[in-house]
């Protein structure tokens, strides 16, 4: 059970999800906005933007199936680094240059996001919302929430939406490069730091809803 501080920090990048509500899309009419199309999946994009990170929130026709997963977190993926310690769920066992420590792991749940997805026919790009909890790395007086969003574009959001061609993203202190996984996808989302999470060395967990369309 998470458990959430007193502070819940929303802001930057994150925005509260509105699943079945329409907001004011690039594309959309001034004023009354039409409900979805029952078979519709709509997400309300920023207006004026090539590359937005995140959805103002997505629009869901009545006729819409839609798969909710569990909070997912990191796999254990090294078993030299002590139990309990956020190093034993790191993606990189040596990272890259500027690769911290919550964007490591944040790799490595979007890559259990990713099977989770697989095995009920799914992929990232079916993912209309999703809700991700930061906890500290030791010593650290805030959520890595740069770190989060860099690995969120490795996995999402990493194409222009003018041209539909992928757009490079970093990883670390890298130069931009091409993302690991090309996905035009934007669903609505929401970032909270919490205390702590369920399992003792995880810094992320991720839950998201994806629709069958």
């Amino acid at each position: 059970m998470t458990v959430l501080r007193s502070r819940i920090l929303v802001g930057g990048l994150a925005t509260a999800a509105f699943v079945g509500v329409a907001g004011a899309a690039s594309a959309a009419p001034q004023g009354f906005v039409k409900p979805p199309r029952p078979n519709e999946v709509r997400p309300a994009l920023p207006a004026g933007q090539n590359n937005p990170a995140i959805a103002d929130g997505v629009a869901v026709g009545g006729r819409v199936a839609t798969y909710t997963a569990s909070g997912l977190g990191p796999k254990e993926v090294d078993p030299s680094a002590p139990p309990g310690s956020p190093e034993r769920y790191s993606e990189y066992p040596a990272p890259p240059p500027g690769v911290t420590i919550t964007e490591a792991q944040s790799l490595n749940v979007l890559k259990q996001i990713t099977a989770n997805l697989r095995a009920q026919g799914l992929t990232l790009r079916d993912v209309i919302s999703m809700r991700a909890y930061l906890a500290n790395a030791p010593g650290a007086a805030a959520a890595d929430f740069a770190g989060w969003n860099r690995a969120y574009r490795q996995y999402f959001a990493n194409t222009d939406l003018s041209t539909g061609a992928p757009v490079n993203v970093p990883l670390g202190t890298a130069p931009p490069a091409p993302p690991m996984y090309v996905n035009p996808a934007r669903p609505s989302r929401v970032t909270l730091e919490i205390e702590n999470l369920p399992v003792s060395g995880w810094l992320v967990e991720v839950e998201v809803v994806a629709a069958f369309r």
